[in-house]
């Protein structure tokens, strides 16, 4: 049991590392937001979590969020790093737990559109009641500036609402399908070398 344990530690220490390190290659979609960058560090949480459980995604998570917050610190007085655990919490444990419950591939693609609307609803409570908060009260802004912004690379945006429809929606809807989708193809490949280990 405490070789199991220790093995499992070992597993969610090493996903966290490399979801950390996938934070490195992060890339924008400028016409969707000039704030958000994608990255694929959901990745690992997600495989992670269907070997490990939800608490072993919530170590990958934390571990993640631990080392940025050591080797990169923080500009965003830890608003910025608050979001992100809550989006990858948002998005990877409704996954899993419904994968726990219905352990086939249709379960698995059941799960992670659950996820990923719990992961959309999120990103859009998360930016308008933390994220966008912080920089207005930082920088002095008001929410046009912050819309402004947005226009600025999107001209469907004018208004909160529509920034929310044309720029953190489809920004998150499309971060969360596109490791969907990886998630699907890989998941069975990487996760049984894992077990084998845990075993």
């Amino acid at each position: 049991m405490k070789r199991t344990t220790t093995r499992r530690l070992s597993i969610a220490a090493m996903m966290g590392a490399v979801a950390f390190v996938l934070m490195y290659f992060s890339f924008p979609i400028p016409i969707l937001s000039p704030f958000a960058e994608f990255d694929f560090s959901y990745l690992p949480e997600l495989i992670g979590g269907y070997v490990l459980g939800p608490a072993g995604a919530v170590q990958i998570i934390g571990l993640k969020i631990l080392l940025k917050l050591v080797f990169k610190g923080t500009s965003t007085m830890l608003t910025g790093e608050l979001q992100k655990f809550m989006l990858s919490c948002a998005y990877v444990l409704p996954a899993v737990l419904y994968y726990r419950r219905h352990r086939t591939r249709r379960g698995a693609a059941i799960g992670l559109v659950i996820g990923t609307v719990v992961g959309v609803l999120t990103a859009i409570a998360t930016n308008l009641f933390i994220t966008f908060p912080f920089y207005i009260k930082l920088y002095g802004m008001n929410w046009q500036g912050i819309v402004d912004m947005c226009s600025a690379v999107n001209p469907w945006i004018d208004d909160v609402p529509t920034m929310v429809a044309f720029s953190i929606v489809p920004f998150n809807l499309i971060s969360m399908t596109v490791i969907s989708i990886i998630a699907m193809l890989v998941y069975k490949k990487i996760s049984v070398p894992l077990k084998k280990f845990i075993q």
